[in-house]
């Protein structure tokens, strides 16, 4: 039997850790595009408060996670910078829902994954990223600062952390089941 697809992307703003949340939860070795950081982004990708990175996804990041014969996770990671966000209708087609991963040192960055999957009516959770020594909120205030709706969950992960990942996926899934009318 071919198990059943299930296809989730993970979205947020340049740096809010998409690249390591799919890679802290695949099952394979996920294939990645990421680039070294060079001069040409200069003046493009705001950096502040990102200074240790040096590379960034050019296209997107893909993972696996089988969860029975019957069904499988396919994970894409969606490029943060604007000037990739092309890809993401086609990113997006197909997927039951979307994680937009939240960096609280860069909320604003949030705003455009937001309005894209809420634009698109694909159901989505918040999940706010702990980075070491980034400031803390809880749920209701990144929610008051994102202007989410009370429908929408969110949690705290940590990105790196493999089982905190797995947690996320959990919520995406079950909030996904909850949005979608029951197919007989």
């Amino acid at each position: 039997m071919i198990p059943d697809p299930v296809k989730i992307i993970v979205a947020g703003g340049f740096g809010a850790g998409k690249t390591t949340l799919v890679g802290s939860v695949s099952e394979i070795p996920p294939l990645s595009t990421e680039e070294v950081l060079t001069e040409a982004s200069d003046g493009v990708d705001d950096l502040s408060g990102l200074d240790r990175k040096k590379t960034t996804t050019v296209a997107l990041d893909f993972g696996r996670i089988t969860i029975s014969t019957r069904h499988v996770l396919y994970l894409f990671g969606t490029p943060g910078q604007e000037r990739f966000w092309f890809m993401w209708d086609d990113l997006a087609r197909g997927a039951i829902g979307t994680i937009v991963l939240v960096d609280t040192r860069r909320l604003e960055s949030s705003f455009a994954a937001i309005d894209f999957f809420e634009r698109r009516k694909i159901p989505f959770i918040v999940a706010v990223n702990c980075f070491d020594g980034a400031p803390r909120y809880s749920a209701d205030e990144v929610r008051e600062a994102l202007v989410v709706p009370d429908r929408v969950p969110i949690v705290m992960c940590d990105a790196r952390d493999r089982d905190s990942s797995k947690i996320v996926l959990i919520r995406l899934v079950k909030h996904a089941m909850a949005a979608s009318p029951v197919r007989a």
